[in-house]
């Protein structure tokens, strides 16, 4: 078995079973691939993909956790030339990060902006994406961390730790008559059209929960993906905002207020998700404690050396996370 056929499977199920497209994309002949890919399934006695003639149709059951540990063993790989590249050039290298809107609109800029100035010599690559997307890129292995508040699934090789809380804000028109209110209650907001998250976002599922325990039938005027959007049509006066405080900025968004909801909706939690494995540059480390100041290096490395899933999960409880 060679890593180069590890490489050759990972590659193609990543490209749509396309072995023509996986060799332009690694710069080899897809003659070779095929026949690499035979040789490693008649080395194992087990199919990894089902044919149809020549031409790939699916993954097999057997292929699918082959492909996993492909994936893993790919990771690991990559880690050691990272932890090289660490003694060789410390402050050089590259970070890729997968992360949804709120976070690459609201959250990361500062932070991005003080980290390179800190590290130069770091090649950053931010990738928005939606929520599944984000987790995909994480599982797949083509960023080295994942920053969205759902989507994201724990395994053995892959860790959540809790990045910050963040908060639901009331977004209204300056002149709208729920600024009145001392306290705005649910059954209030109920009474209004709302703007707020697409389905499959963390927030718009705590908004129809909370809603549904009161048992009261929220009306969405218009969902999107995009906090500037939804910032958008709550001006043209298309309905009540609900979307996370932290995308109020009091210079750009003079035109709105943001309202209170604490009272209403419990906060929404941001997860980082990384590899257990991955071999973190200090860089990493670095930037990973600017985002989030309670998890150090220390800290980090602690959590990830946790094999056991409920003394993981106690731990993460004892943490002091932030609320935005």
């Amino acid at each position: 078995m060679k890593l180069q056929q590890l490489r050759y499977i990972w590659e193609v199920a990543h490209n749509n079973l396309n072995v023509s497209a996986t060799a332009q994309c690694l710069y080899t002949s897809q003659p070779g691939i095929s026949k690499q890919i035979r040789l490693l399934e008649d080395e194992l006695g087990v199919e990894i993909f089902a044919r149809n003639g020549k031409h790939l149709t699916q993954i097999t059951p057997a292929g699918e956790k082959i492909l996993q540990l492909a994936g893993e063993v790919l990771h690991l790989v990559e880690g050691i030339k990272q932890q090289a590249q660490e003694f060789n050039e410390p402050d050089r290298g590259a970070l890729n990060i997968a992360v949804t809107q709120n976070q690459a609109s609201h959250r990361l800029p500062e932070i991005l902006h003080s980290f390179g100035k800190q590290f130069p010599r770091v090649s950053l690559s931010v990738q928005q994406a939606s929520p599944d997307r984000v987790a995909e890129l994480l599982s797949e292995g083509t960023v080295d961390l994942a920053l969205a508040s759902s989507g994201l699934n724990v395994s053995n090789e892959l860790v959540l730790l809790p990045c910050y809380h963040w908060k639901l804000g009331i977004f209204v028109p300056s002149q709208h008559p729920l600024i009145e209110h001392s306290k705005i209650t649910l059954e209030q907001l109920a009474e209004y059209p709302l703007i707020t998250y697409a389905a499959g976002y963390a927030g718009h599922a705590l908004i129809e929960k909370t809603f549904q325990e009161k048992n009261l039938n929220p009306r969405f005027a218009c969902t999107a993906t995009d906090t500037d959007v939804m910032k958008t049509y709550v001006s043209a006066g298309m309905g009540v905002g609900l979307m996370a405080s932290l995308a109020y900025h009091p210079q750009r968004d003079n035109d709105l207020k943001v309202l209170s909801a604490d009272d209403i909706f419990k906060p929404c939690t941001a997860w980082l998700g990384l590899w257990r494995g991955g071999g973190l540059r200090q860089f990493t480390f670095k930037f990973i404690e600017q985002l989030a100041p309670h998890l150090t290096r220390d800290c980090v490395e602690e959590l990830l050396a946790q094999h056991n899933s409920e003394q993981l999960d106690n731990m993460i409880n004892r943490l002091d996370v932030p609320v935005y």
